[in-house]
């Protein structure tokens, strides 16, 4: 695999990371509530990155095998990834002519450590869009980089998972101004509409 595959495979994974991550949901607010509340916000932002890490590369993994074993297989989840990408740009969509204002902070007062660590462990993996997103959108997108580069890909995922988890946990105090403005995610969301269905065309590419 020549640098320059490499290097688009690794730019691929990171924008596909990135653009499935980047979102108004429980996990990021709850990531973004810490941060601005200064409570616990190392472990938070540890179990994110792990979880993510742990569920990509077995994405990564799981699919790659999937290929050598039943590609008709492989075909039938790229075609249900690209629909499901297509969806998830018409929701980025709506949600940009609509925006929302992301609250993070609430009535309650502060959480003890192992409360903000249960709470933060379930929205992560109890959410069934989490394994949807990383294991098999993720993995499905994995596959079309070949053998290498489905590698490289995953590599770019996960830097894109610890790049937006630790500047939301630290940086949330210079973040959250800017978050809590509807025209910032206006324009986030229409980002990502359009990321999404570039990457379901590449994805119903592969299946020919």
């Amino acid at each position: 695999m020549t640098p320059t595959a490499s290097i688009a495979a690794l730019l691929t994974g990171l924008g596909a990371g990135l653009s499935l991550i980047v979102a108004i949901g429980a996990q990021n607010a709850f990531v973004l509530r810490q941060g601005l509340r200064r409570e616990h916000v190392l472990p938070i932002v540890l179990i994110c990155i792990v979880s993510d890490a742990v569920l990509m590369l077995l994405g990564v993994a799981g699919i790659g095998g999937l290929t050598q074993a039943a590609p008709l297989a492989v075909d039938v989840v790229r075609w249900a990834g690209a629909g499901f990408l297509l969806v998830y740009a018409v929701f980025s969509a709506r949600r940009a002519l609509h925006p929302a204002r992301l609250e993070t902070v609430g009535p309650d007062g502060g959480m003890k450590r192992l409360a903000a660590i249960l709470t933060c462990l379930s929205i992560t993996w109890l959410n069934p869009h989490v394994y949807l997103d990383t294991v098999v959108l993720l993995g499905s997108l994995a596959s079309s980089q070949g053998a290498d580069g489905r590698w490289f890909f995953a590599a770019g995922a996960v830097t894109g998972s610890v790049l937006w988890f630790s500047g939301l946990g630290y940086g949330a105090r210079l973040l959250a101004p800017v978050f809590a403005k509807p025209a910032a995610w206006r324009v986030l969301d229409g980002a990502i509409s359009v990321f999404m269905i570039v990457l379901a065309l590449t994805l119903a590419a592969g299946a020919f």
